[in-house]
């Protein structure tokens, strides 16, 4: 089959989902309810990852299953203020050398984490690009834009000619020094890549004129499969740099150990960790996933401690409307004569003051500015 008569298999309603695990009456009713608001599409392979005799606590379920916490109505669909920065349809200025184009609503899976529920999977689309042509005449009438990042949804799960016909606008582009596509299809439906010889093809190509990367998000070990190494391994053989971002996530990765392991198998299938995000507070997603600010600081940095350097090279960031703010690190009690050098001795401290510093900024002049805010152990975002 190819990759697009694959996705015509996936699991998209609760009575398919019953050929996996038991359903009863009630909970097909509330998936069915929550189904009705935000879709559920999960690839076969996916779902083959998935340990069903533990099928509750299993990761990899509850990334792409949902859960009644799904109903919550609390927080926000848009928590990093994405339609202030829209310029056209499907595209957004916010930092200055940066253009992000919505190319798609659809992804090969819909996570159940994800930040942008608001329009993925959906029928009615405001917020995708519907004109490639005018998204590539707006980054060639701006110098300063240095890059882009193709995302959606899932940028691979655009026709070859799709991607192809983006590129051949790009490419050309000469103040642009790479084009970035996000996808996470290396993570949920590899095939896309390793069953395709054209989209490699396609890549290879343009990487020629222009330096293509990759961002893709793995969330735990378990999804690093043979399929998944062989995915990236085509990726990069065709001269695409591969980097990932992951986000902590109650339940998932929120154990040192097991991002330890995630943040070392990145590196050994040769995508190195790029971010760490904080899970946002998204409606439905941020009260079953969200780790508190401080919390996430010690977990992340535990975590760094049992990796090498390669490793360790990620940033602990939260994409917030104002810019990527990375959490340095809560300011130790001086009163105790904390060593500011020796980690474990901060982690133990009872500090509640966290510093921040914008590494990315919508305003300008907050560029590089370091901050510092009064936190609660409970809370998760600013």
């Amino acid at each position: 089959m190819t990759w697009k008569q694959q996705l015509q298999e996936n699991i998209t309603t609760a009575a398919q989902l019953r050929e996996y695990r038991p359903l009863s009456a009630e909970e097909e009713r509330q998936l069915d309810n929550i189904l009705a608001k935000y879709p559920m599409r999960v690839t076969r392979y996916y779902l083959s990852l998935v340990d069903w005799e533990h099928y509750e606590e299993d990761p990899i379920y509850r990334l792409c299953v949902p859960t009644i916490s799904e109903n919550d109505l609390s927080g926000s669909f848009d928590t990093s203020g994405e339609g202030s920065n829209t310029k056209l349809p499907g595209l957004q200025h916010k930092y200055r050398e940066t253009v992000l184009v919505l190319t798609t609503h659809e992804c090969a899976m819909y996570c159940r984490h994800c930040f942008r529920k608001r329009l993925v999977g959906l029928d009615e689309q405001k917020e995708t690009a519907i004109d490639p042509q005018a998204a590539a005449d707006y980054i060639a009438s701006h110098p300063e834009v240095n890059n882009v990042l193709l995302s959606g949804g899932d940028s691979f799960l655009l026709s070859n000619d799709a991607i192809r016909y983006y590129l051949e606008l790009l490419a050309p582009i000469p103040h642009l020094d790479f084009i970035r596509f996000g996808t996470r299809t290396p993570v949920t439906f590899p095939s896309r890549i390793t069953e395709d010889t054209e989209l490699i093809d396609i890549l290879r190509r343009y990487n020629q004129q222009k330096q293509i990367f990759v961002i893709t998000h793995f969330n735990h070990p378990n999804e690093i499969t043979e399929q998944s190494r062989e995915a990236v391994r085509l990726l990069r053989e065709a001269g695409i740099v591969v980097r990932n971002q992951t986000v902590l996530l109650r339940g998932i990765n929120d154990d040192p150990q097991i991002l330890a392991n995630l943040l070392r198998r990145l590196v050994s299938i040769g995508a190195v960790p790029y971010y760490i995000f904080q899970c946002r507070p998204v409606t439905g997603v941020g009260t079953q996933f969200q780790v508190p600010l401080l919390e996430g600081w010690r977990i992340v940095e535990s975590a760094r401690g049992k990796v090498d350097g390669q490793a360790k090279s990620f940033r602990f960031a939260m994409s917030h409307p104002t810019g990527k703010m990375e959490l340095i690190g809560p300011v130790p009690d001086s009163k105790r004569g904390k060593d500011p050098d020796n980690r474990s001795e901060i982690e133990k401290s009872s500090a509640t003051r966290m510093i921040f510093k914008y590494n990315q900024a919508k305003d300008p002049k907050d560029l590089g500015r370091i901050f510092i805010r009064d936190l609660d152990e409970r809370q998760a975002w600013l």
